[in-house]
């Protein structure tokens, strides 16, 4: 997702020019004979910049095609669900599955736009372990639309937990152990309404259903722009959580209070920590835990080949207003990641359904099953890394949802030795501060313009008086 959409960037800005110049010549009129005047009078370097504006307008019109977002490679629907199906597929799960799974879905509106999240639970009813506190683990797959492969994953995922399936050289003994002790959240997929789009032939989508990037829309460090900012790819909305998605997903996040956070992604392989929108990594010893965690994970599921570090620092680029910054720093979620399951590096940055999915049966596979068994050995090793001190958090109630006007008028989920709400506050209110202050200093600079306009018409306009007698 990362480093192959750094490639994608410099494509979208080359596509987009054409396109730009199309329509500043219809905005000037020039079609037909206007064009052909334009021609005569322009240099050769213009004359080729007007012939390839017509001709991708011309194919635009009457050939139906689209360039700028054009793939090779279609969703194999022999491999993959539709969103449909595949919510389909959990819910009957779920069903079948009553003593051990629950499925919520939880809606949110925004100025006129509107999004489901469907939240499903893990926790086996055992009369010996209920009042045992369990170590809470939430997982988000599909929050970008174009990565189809990580809801199949989640899909997977639920099929060992209900054991429909089951991984090979797991012992079910040791698994029922160690399942024993866990509560588990997942989101198959967070962005339903962009994967719709993809869905639809956009296979290149990866924001919500009015696009805007959900993974830059959370408030750490929001809206800060570097140097490649793509405004297409990148937009981090109007504010932070504008968007009803990541509304919901703050919700279960702040009721749920997890110890592990891990964001399933696919563009490459890799296994992130924070930070996202900087070159480091945390200090103390969660750092430390985190990063032990991965290199365990990189040894035995991904062969030493799986890139480990702070999201940030290992790719080339800062990301800002990410979902896993925001857990570890407001949420204080102790252990926070981001995790790449798939990429095609060797696909073009057109064929986007090739670059961030499997196409064939025997790699798809092998995704699911070698990720798969990445996720039972957090759900095993997870808890040891914390040691006891989890035991110690406050226990949350399952069932018990915060608005987000309660959320923001200071309701506070059983969060006594935690200040992530404080600091979400703060964090907003300097974003609002910002953000005044610079339509201050605009509006600042625009009143100085017209003043000194002003000044320069009046002295313009003084009739001027002769300093000779006559």
């Amino acid at each position: 997702m990362k480093t192959q959409r750094k490639e994608k960037k410099k494509l979208n800005k080359r596509d987009q020019l054409f396109p730009s110049f199309l329509l500043l010549l219809l905005g000037f009129g020039l079609t037909g004979s206007g064009m052909a005047h334009l021609l005569l009078l322009s240099s050769p370097l213009s004359i080729s910049l007007c012939f390839f504006a017509w001709l991708q307008g011309f194919l635009v019109v009457h050939g139906n095609t689209n360039l700028t977002h054009s793939s090779f490679t279609p969703i194999n629907r022999d491999l993959y669900h539709s969103s449909g199906d595949l919510m389909e597929e959990i819910k009957a799960l779920v069903f079948r599955h009553p003593d051990r799974l629950t499925f919520d879905t939880i809606k949110s509106r925004n100025k006129g736009y509107s999004a489901e999240i469907a939240v499903v639970t893990y926790c086996r009813r055992s009369q010996e372990t209920d009042d045992r506190p369990k170590f809470r683990i939430l997982l988000s797959f599909g929050q970008h639309g174009r990565e189809l492969i990580t809801s199949e994953l989640a899909l997977r995922i639920l099929s060992i937990l209900s054991k429909e399936q089951f991984l090979p050289n797991l012992d079910p003994a040791s698994l029922d152990h160690t399942l024993d002790k866990l509560l588990i959240k997942m989101v198959p997929m967070e962005n339903i309404n962009g994967r719709r789009i993809v869905e639809a032939g956009d296979l290149c989508e990866r924001r919500n259903g009015r696009g805007v990037d959900l993974n830059r829309n959370w408030s750490v460090d929001w809206g800060k722009k570097e140097k490649d900012y793509d405004p297409y790819e990148e937009n981090p909305g109007t504010a932070p959580f504008s968007e009803p998605e990541t509304q919901i997903m703050r919700k279960v996040a702040m009721s749920f209070d997890p110890h592990i956070w891990v964001n399933i992604h696919s563009g490459m392989e890799a296994l992130f920590m924070p930070y996202d929108h900087k070159n480091t990594t945390p200090d103390g010893v969660s750092s430390h835990q985190m990063k032990s965690l991965l290199e365990e994970l990189n040894h035995l599921h991904c062969q030493r080949r799986c890139m480990i570090g702070s999201g940030g620092g290992s790719v080339g680029y800062l990301a800002h207003g990410t979902s896993t910054d925001y857990m570890f720093d407001i949420v204080r979620v102790p252990m926070a990641f981001t995790f790449e399951i798939y990429g095609d590096g060797a696909a073009s940055s057109r064929d986007c359904f090739k670059m961030f999915n499997p196409t064939d049966f025997g790699t798809f596979n092998r995704v699911l099953n070698e990720w798969s068994a990445a996720f039972f050995t957090i759900f095993k090793l997870g808890p040891n890394q914390l040691g006891e001190n989890y035991s110690k958090a406050s226990v949350p109630t399952l069932d018990k949802w915060v608005s987000i006007d309660e959320y923001l008028d200071g309701y506070l989920v059983e969060r006594s030795s935690r200040y992530g709400k404080k600091m979400e506050v703060l964090e907003l209110g300097m974003q609002e501060i910002r953000t005044y202050f610079r339509l201050f200093l605009l509006s600042s600079v625009l009143l100085l313009f017209m003043f000194c306009s002003r000044i320069s018409k009046g002295k313009c306009a003084r009739p001027i008086v002769s300093a000779i007698a006559l």
